[in-house]
């Protein structure tokens, strides 16, 4: 065991590379769609400059049209882009077992924005409670909306490898003054004036930068995973929270019942007291001392009170909603106690490695800086972009000398760009460095969460372990305290034995309830925790524990 301390289970990198491969909405690019836009507008431009050169051969009498005539087109042109893109089909169906489908789920869900209420008059299941928190709960609800902004940085990245066609429109007129030699223009200069309409289109696009783009796209995936799972790893943390504020509140109501039956054992016991003080067989000290006992046990019940309403209150909290004692749960105090483990330690820590999210997140923090390191290299090598202008102007100029002619005919431009940074003050270098820390930083944080995990499971499997042990020594304990009780008080009242004996085997009946109390919930208590470290709840695995068989240990 000693020997593969750190040593990462095959099936968990497995499982993270086919959650990377898994990524939700994952769109191939398609610049030649791009380049089909940007034709396709540009004939709508060319469109729309020849409807405005034919229906305005006097620009100040057909504004009315001109108008009309651009907005049609600027209309075509986001009716296009509109039915361009993909719409993305939404999914939240099932158990989020992994980093992507908790993302996808995360990704397309929206949270309800009024908070849930609870009915004083029902009585909750552990189930139903946390189904509720799994909404409610603030923790799980910030969770969930980190998830979501990853996911769209992701789509933000992905961008990249299309092309950014924008469309834009100018109105202009321009008066101007030139000299001109008097034999030509009899004042010496001309003035001219030009009104002019110009709708254009233009493309920018990035045709290679030698795995930047990937790199950053992949970057994005890595941590949009990694929220994917720090989702899942929140909503069981709110499960594991409200299973023990549900098992906290369920012993204080033991607890609770047990001051009240302690309360009624101290009644008996000065009833008993009393009676042989009326028939003269027992001093005024036994019947004070036993009355004392009954006060104490009192005082006892009203702090039992106290903690229970506390505990409900901290309960409501846990689930989301507002902190109150008005809730009432289904505590199932018949339900069968856990009594075996169903798998020994070396498998439960197998599926600790292979299942808890944390770990899963550690691991795609890795292949996050691998990728970071990629695009901090691309940056060494230089960019190449296509860049286009399509465009239909339309002129018509008038002078005070002279006739000028008006003109709309349609133009266009390209280019391919090559930008190479030469020197950057070694920014590149820095960023790359600060890449390969993040890398190391990140390696580290995996073997100390993995070396955390191992230790949670061993510390819950021996917890379990004692808490069963526990469990059947305080059964053991109840039943021998109450026979002694029994037997004392049934001594005193036949003059066997005194009120300090009845006393003694009180307070030690008292102790053996509370102490059943303590061991049945710690035993549900232990249980969750052991299911939390090894990253099974809310999963569909089969549990690590069960009500029936002997002790699976190795």
């Amino acid at each position: 065991m000693a020997a593969s301390r750190f040593t990462i289970r095959p099936s968990s990198l497995d499982i993270v590379r086919a959650a990377g491969a898994a990524t939700p909405s994952e769109v191939p690019p398609r610049p030649l769609l791009g380049i089909l836009g940007v034709v396709t507008g540009a004939r709508v431009v060319t469109l729309t400059g020849r409807m405005l050169s034919l229906g305005l051969a006097n620009l100040k009498g057909h504004v009315g049209i001109s108008v009309d005539i651009q907005r049609l087109s600027t209309i075509c042109l986001l009716l296009f882009i509109f039915f361009y893109h993909e719409k993305a089909i939404s999914q939240c169906s099932g158990v989020a077992s992994n980093p992507s489908t908790a993302l996808s789920c995360a990704s397309h869900a929206i949270p309800h924005e009024k908070i849930a209420t609870i009915d004083p008059h029902h009585q909750y299941s552990l189930a139903e409670l946390i189904d509720i928190g799994e909404h409610n709960n603030p923790q799980a609800r910030i969770a969930w909306e980190r998830a979501k902004q990853t996911a769209k940085i992701l789509g933000i990245e992905k961008s990249e490898y299309y092309p950014l066609l924008a469309g834009a429109a100018l109105f202009a007129d321009q008066r101007s003054i030139s000299s001109f030699p008097k034999p030509l223009a009899p004042r010496g200069y001309t003035m001219v004036e030009v009104p002019t309409v110009e709708p254009a289109v233009t493309l920018e696009y990035l045709l290679l930068d030698f795995g930047g783009r990937k790199a950053r796209v992949d970057a994005a995936k890595m941590q949009a995973l990694v929220s994917g799972a720090q989702f899942i790893k929140a909503n069981q943390d709110v499960a594991y929270t409200i299973s023990s504020d549900y098992y906290a509140l369920v012993t204080t109501q033991e607890r609770l019942q047990a001051a009240t039956d302690i309360l009624n054992t101290a009644q008996t016991t000065q009833d008993a007291a009393e009676a042989r003080l009326a028939n003269g067989r027992a001093t005024l000290p036994d019947v004070l001392n036993a009355r004392a006992d009954t006060a104490q046990a009192t005082f006892d019940l009203e702090a039992a009170d106290g903690n229970e309403k506390i505990a409900r209150v901290t309960l409501a909290e846990a689930i989301g909603i507002e902190p109150s004692p008005d809730i009432s749960i289904d505590a199932k105090r018949n339900a069968p106690l856990p009594a075996a483990l169903t798998l020994p330690i070396d498998q439960l820590i197998a599926r600790a490695m292979a299942d808890r999210p944390d770990l899963m997140a550690e691991m795609l923090k890795i292949h996050k800086a691998d990728d970071d390191i990629r695009a901090a290299k691309s940056a060494y090598f230089p960019t190449i972009g296509l860049s286009a202008k399509a465009a239909q102007p339309s002129v018509w100029p008038t002078a005070d000398f002279g006739t000028l002619g008006s003109a709309s005919q349609p133009t266009w431009s390209a280019a391919i760009n090559v930008s190479w940074t030469i020197f950057d003050g070694g920014a590149r270098k820095d960023r790359k460095a600060l890449a390969e820390s993040e890398k190391r930083q990140a390696a580290d944080e995996l073997r100390d969460k993995h070396d955390q995990a191992q230790r949670e499971v061993w510390s819950g499997y021996i917890a379990f372990r004692t808490a069963l042990k526990q469990e059947e020594a305080a059964v053991a304990l109840l039943s021998a305290a109450d026979t002694s009780y029994s037997s004392s008080l049934d001594a005193y009242k036949y003059g066997v034995k005194n009120l300090v004996d009845v006393v003694t085997a009180q307070k030690q009946l008292a102790l053996a309830r509370l102490s059943s109390v303590s061991a049945r919930s710690r035993l549900f208590t232990e249980a969750v925790n052991l299911e939390s470290v090894t990253g099974n709840l809310l999963r569909n695995l089969s549990p690590a524990t069960t009500t029936q068989g002997k002790d699976g240990t190795p």
